[in-house]
């Protein structure tokens, strides 16, 4: 067969596949083609594809979702109090296999349009976006409550809903007196108004103070169906008992839809309560990052770091996987995302478990121990190899061909040698 009559472009061969979208766990290869998933089944033959790539001794999974992360990088807003700690995606997220992320607020409707033209349009990794309830973004202007704009936050998921997947408040009035001008629901109220004109989610970080703000009217009162409540296993959350269990509200509130995202960060993950949840039966709906410049030095570096320490915790690999990738497509509501469905956008991620002893920390700055930890050893995005930790994908030096052996007259560009498929 010629390369013009190949069925596919590229074919991961010889994996063990994870897909929980469709039920598949098990050897099988993924046939892709003009950047889609093709076909997945058993012993597909590589003589029906131009390129293959070696996946044996790896899980393939869909690429993964990760709905709590920071990638706005150089903001329009460069004042010294505006919140300057996002990455930049493509150098921090493609290499952990995430090959979508959402950034959760840290541009609002004044930068909304700034960020999708500077970050959004010129990234690799798909960037989703929810939309600040202050119109200035993520710093010191969440409050003041003549900045939470329902109307204009609205408008502006609106104008970029291809982009903008939802609507974001936090770190709203944690410690001073409440006050007339700083009432103890109104950024969490106005974020749900605004998610009400757009019919999306909302995105809460939170900070409980009882009497005024308790938490148990948060997620019982104040959030919709659908609504998303991240850091949940922070310290400040008292979701587990004096006995060890999970609060009967947690449960409840589960029940009434409100959605559980983990939401690592640099202080919101804590095993003293995300351990004891599990064991009781209480996982968290999403498994998610915070990653910024703050938190990728700390606690938590990457996607792949989190899903070990649920693994470590006692969920089962395939349940990682899930929560990783199924779970938040669902709760930004893109279920064509973290998929290998035939004719979904190949993106893909090639993942190691490796054996061994580790250690893996939280936000406490205590440790759990574990003989598993998954590390990335590839990643596609649509179909294009976006990360290679192993060169699985290259032909031995000695097989290389005939141009490998010439001298160029002119200097190749870097960005050819790596955009090669």
């Amino acid at each position: 067969m010629s390369q013009s009559e190949s069925d596919f472009d590229l074919l991961v061969k010889g994996g063990w596949v994870i897909d929980p979208a469709n039920g598949l766990y098990g050897p099988a290869d993924v046939g892709i083609t003009s950047g889609k998933i093709a076909e997945v089944g058993p012993d597909l033959n590589p003589a029906r594809s131009r390129n293959a790539i070696d996946a044996s001794g790896l899980l393939v999974t869909p690429g993964l979702l990760d709905i709590h992360l920071h990638a706005y990088v150089n903001r329009q807003d460069q004042s010294p109090e505006s919140w300057m700690g996002s990455l930049h995606a493509d150098a921090h997220f493609l290499s952990s296999g995430v090959t979508t992320g959402v950034d959760v607020g840290t541009a609002g409707a004044n930068e909304i349009t700034h960020f999708r033209r500077t970050v959004i349009d010129r990234s690799i990794t798909r960037i989703l976006a929810l939309v600040n309830i202050a119109k200035q973004g993520m710093g010191d202007c969440e409050q003041t409550i003549s900045n939470f704009d329902v109307e204009m936050a609205a408008a502006a998921a609106l104008e970029h809903r291809d982009v903008v997947v939802g609507i974001k408040t936090a770190h709203y009035w944690t410690s001073l007196p409440f006050d007339a001008e700083h009432p103890p629901w109104e950024s969490v109220d106005r974020a749900v108004e605004a998610g009400e004109l757009c019919r999306m989610p909302v995105m809460v970080d939170f900070w409980p103070r009882p009497p005024e703000r308790p938490y148990p009217d948060l997620i019982l009162n104040h959030l919709r169906p659908g609504d998303i409540h991240t850091h949940v296993f922070a310290r400040q959350f008292p979701v587990i008992d004096d006995e060890g269990r999970v609060q009967p509200y947690m449960r409840q509130a589960r029940e009434r839809g409100v959605w559980f995202d983990v939401g690592h960060g640099a202080a919101s993950f804590w095993f003293r309560n995300g351990k004891r949840a599990f064991d009781d039966g209480f996982p968290p709906d999403s498994i998610s990052t915070d990653l910024h410049m703050g938190s990728i030095r700390g606690p938590v570096n990457s996607m792949l770091d989190t899903m070990s320490k649920f693994l470590a915790i006692g969920m089962p690999l395939h349940e990682v996987i899930y929560r990783s990738t199924v779970t938040p497509a669902r709760a930004i509501h893109r279920p064509e995302l973290g998929t290998l469905t035939v004719g979904a956008e190949a993106d893909v991620a090639l993942l190691e478990l490796r054996r061994g002893q580790f250690s893996l920390k939280d936000c406490g700055h205590t440790r759990i121990d574990t003989d598993r930890k998954l590390e990335c050893a590839l990643t596609l995005r649509a179909g294009k190899i976006v990360y290679e930790r192993d060169g699985t994908a290259l032909p031995h030096w000695r097989d290389a061909p005939e141009h490998y052996w010439r001298i160029p007259e002119i200097p190749i560009p870097v960005e050819r040698h790596w955009r090669r498929l």
